[in-house]
């Protein structure tokens, strides 16, 4: 699959997952708005109810003490009358009347209440009157002139009473025209009947916002959001009295409608997460895919040269010539066996590799002088480096070399990094080799400095990777298939070492290896 197409199915499926991301966090947001809204208006109407049921039992209070006084003062007429023996009179009572006097309820007037108290005794009449069809109309109309004047005069009291309590009430404080405990019973009943069963916390204040009262376990957490409701409405706004309600678990209880859309919103992320995880794989297999294929196309030139000099070899042979002379027999002999043996040499390193791989290396450990270990390279090395008119110096200067390493294994190391400083020495210009040793920290250092073409810093970091090589364009003129620093790399660490590389384009390129001394083992 092309890399572009890839780019583009990655680009509709993350962009289809972000929006519906999107999409379920505004219908989550829509929700928790439209559960606010409707908790907002539950607790108004609420807070509306509660304040009217103050004012009724404060208007019942007033017509209840009116009432009470009113029959007070006729009971006490009828004693009266009664005791005198009055059959039929018109009598003027005075009655006291409750009223409320600038500073509360501490006194009566007096109004009076003319009543006809009749006390007669049946006469002695027959038991039905037959009346005539004049006599009904009349008597109808009487009956309701009646109800009317009883209907106004009761009226009248009524209205009585309610003008005493615009006119006197609201000059008595809030603790005493309140009943706080009431209040709070008014309040929790009203919430309930609209479906809020969740703690809340109140207080009353007037309109300057002094506090009259506030419930005994309040706490100011959630009083930013405040409802407030005003409790007397008619009362005059110098005097106006407000009731303020707070819930400390206001957000727990909005969201907790929306809770179940959590679950989705995680797993659509997490879906998200894991599209983008197998992306990245996608491409890194792509790019693996690549490397392997340049892996191949290398390990083919590799090949195909030494198969191709023995195959020319072999063919040299059956010319008689060839036979009648030894010397040219011994040099085509050698060149077969040369190339043989490279051949083998490139077969045994993949295979080395597909082993570490699987499992960890079988090392021959032994005790080994670093210092003479790589002397006997350089002196191996330094032909080949002659050959390309170049010079290799060494300064072997720590004092304790001893390490416990697989000599063979160790000495491919070596013969590795100097292989890859010719390979990609400058084409024009003296090839220079230094390969130092020294102690620090109680460690053996050992550094291999060439002055190569060097490698670019986004490359440098890949070169340990397995089939990864520094492209150099489409020619093979450098031979390899990408495994011999994953080689260096997977025995340092066997033998619990570090390597890394310093380098720079067009300067050259350092490795350092950094191993346990053998007494420290």
């Amino acid at each position: 699959m092309k890399k572009s197409t890839i780019w583009i199915l990655g680009i509709v499926m993350g962009l289809s997952f972000l929006s519906l991301l999107y999409l379920q966090v505004s219908y989550i947001e829509e929700m928790v708005k439209m559960r606010r809204e409707q908790f907002d208006e539950s607790v108004r109407r609420s807070l509306d109810q509660a304040c009217r049921n103050i004012e009724l039992v404060e208007t019942k209070k007033y017509l209840e003490d009116d009432v009470v006084a009113t029959e007070r003062a006729a009971q006490l007429y009828r004693q009266q009358a009664a005791k005198e023996g009055k059959e039929e009179n018109e009598l003027v009572a005075h009655t006291q009347h409750y009223a409320v006097s600038s500073d509360g309820l501490d006194g009566y007037s007096t109004f009076e209440l003319k009543m006809k108290i009749s006390t007669n005794r049946p006469a002695n009449v027959p038991k039905a009157i037959i009346s005539t069809g004049k006599n009904i109309p009349q008597t109808a109309r009487a009956l309701q002139e009646i109800i009317k004047e009883r209907y106004v005069y009761q009226r009248a009291l009524l209205d009585e009473v309610v003008y005493t309590i615009l006119r006197t009430a609201s000059d008595k404080p809030l603790k005493e025209r309140v009943n706080f405990k009431q209040l709070d019973l008014f309040i929790k009943t009203e919430l309930l009947n609209n479906g809020i069963d969740i703690p809340y916390h109140f207080t009353v204040t007037d309109r300057e916002g002094t506090e009259a009262y506030h419930c005994p376990d309040y706490t100011n957490e959630g009083s930013e959001s405040m409802y407030r409701k005003v409790i007397f409405q008619n009362d005059p706004p110098a005097r106006m009295g407000m009731v303020n309600v707070h819930f400390p678990d206001l957000n727990s209880y909005i969201f907790s409608s929306v809770k179940f859309m959590i679950p989705s919103l995680i797993f659509t992320f997490v879906l998200l997460v894991t599209f983008i995880f197998t992306i990245y794989i996608i491409f890194r297999q792509k790019k693996l895919t690549e490397i392997k294929n340049d892996f191949i196309n290398n390990m083919t030139h590799e090949f195909k040269t030494p198969i191709s000099t023995i195959s020319l070899a072999a063919q040299m042979l059956k010319d008689p010539a060839v036979g009648k002379s030894p010397a040219m027999f011994q040099h085509i002999s050698g060149v077969i066996n040369d190339e043989t043996k490279r051949l083998r040499f490139q077969v045994e390193k993949v295979l080395q590799m597909s082993m570490f791989e699987r499992q960890k290396a079988t090392l021959k450990m032994k005790e080994v002088n670093a210092n003479e270990l790589i002397a006997g390279v350089v002196n191996t090395f330094t032909l080949k480096v002659e050959k390309y008119n170049g010079k290799i110096t060494s300064s072997l200067d720590a004092e304790n070399p001893d390490i416990f390493v697989d000599e063979m294994h160790f000495t491919n190391v070596i013969f590795n990094l100097l292989d890859n400083a010719v390979k990609y020495k400058k084409p024009e210009g003296e090839l220079l080799l230094n390969i130092r040793t020294w102690n620090e920290s109680g460690k053996l250092y050992i550094s291999i400095q060439d002055n190569g073409i060097g490698i670019k810093k986004e490359n440098l970091k890949k070169i340990f990777d397995k089939f990864y090589r520094v492209h150099t364009g489409n020619l093979h003129d450098v031979k390899g298939f990408g495994l011999g620093l994953a080689y260096v790399k997977k025995i340092i660490q066997d033998h619990k070492g570090v390597i890394r590389a310093e380098s720079e384009l067009n300067v050259g390129t350092k490795f350092i290896i950094v191993l346990p001394l053998l007494k420290n083992e």
